[in-house]
């Protein structure tokens, strides 16, 4: 990359942090594929960011097409250019938008994997609470699952996040949104007696205000909640690819199903937009199709 684009990245990425609050992997993201297509630019074209056309941005994307890049890659890589040359053009850094004229791939929406109810159950009986990790374990899934926390917000609790007096989590999600989300009577006796009966053996005299640790009184990572799930999934035997993300389709799914309102799950699940939420609707009407042919008499 060009050592006179790499201000240019630093203030724009910047600018995500500080005006949109975006998450450091998020922003990572961005620069990314901003210096992927930068560069292109110094290898292909002997441009930059700021010298560049829309017949270079139609050429990058031409090749992204011959490397047989999923359309999701392709559609994400010319929407972090999209703002970033907006934010070029606000500041007069650029005097037109050479992504005015490139057309965003089609993307297939995916159909969340989801569990059925007796399938949660099997896995949030998979660890033995009667040890100290099993209770924790325990702890985290039902709380995972009563809540629709993203893995990133699950292992992020603080301790004054959890208001167990009142039954509720504060979670800070994408963005530095927040939100309050409520845990319900069972999640909330496990979190309770983990918080008593657990932690203070797991902080073993260490001072730390995360909620869930690991043995060595530590932050859990993603990839390693990510192992634990796996790990309970194998031992409930359930065939589907089960991720943390999995609980959280199944926690949407199962409040659809029981009437819940969609705008109710957009917010309990902290999206910006409904329409992200909306496809939920469709997982849940699939479910109720199967259970009227599996139980009417003319299903």
């Amino acid at each position: 990359m060009s050592r006179n684009i790499e201000p240019v990245l630093d203030q724009f990425t910047d600018s995500l942090w500080l005006e949109d609050g975006l998450s450091q992997a998020s922003i990572d993201a961005y620069r990314s594929d901003l210096s992927c297509f930068s560069d292109w630019l110094c290898n292909k074209q002997a441009a930059t960011l700021l010298t560049a056309t829309s017949f270079h941005l139609h050429d990058f994307f031409s090749q992204m097409h011959g490397l047989k890049l999923s359309a999701a890659t392709t559609g994400r890589r010319l929407a972090s250019l999209r703002r970033f040359y907006q934010y070029c053009m606000r500041h007069g850094l650029v005097r037109i938008d050479p992504t005015g004229d490139v057309v965003s791939p089609k993307l297939h929406r995916q159909i969340p994997v989801t569990l059925s109810e007796s399938d949660v159950e099997r896995l949030l009986d998979a660890p033995d609470s009667s040890t100290i990790i099993g209770l924790r374990d325990k702890a985290m899934l039902e709380i995972l699952y009563a809540t629709g926390l993203r893995v990133s917000e699950l292992v992020g609790l603080t301790v004054t996040m959890v208001h167990m007096d009142m039954g509720i989590v504060k979670v800070m999600g994408k963005g530095s949104k927040e939100r309050l989300v409520p845990l319900g009577e069972i999640a909330l006796e496990w979190a309770e007696r983990y918080f008593t009966c657990v932690r203070p053996l797991l902080l073993n005299g260490e001072v730390s205000n995360t909620f869930f640790l690991t043995r060595r009184a530590r932050k859990m990572t993603r990839q390693a909640f990510w192992y634990l799930i796996k790990k309970y999934a194998n031992l409930s035997a359930l065939n589907a690819d089960i991720s943390p993300h999995t609980l959280r389709h199944a926690f949407a799914t199962h409040l659809l199903n029981h009437g819940a309102d969609l705008r109710v799950v957009q917010m309990l699940l902290g999206h910006t937009d409904i329409s992200t939420t909306q496809i939920y609707t469709y997982v849940a009407r699939e479910r109720l199709k199967q259970l009227h042919a599996t139980h009417h008499p003319r299903g």
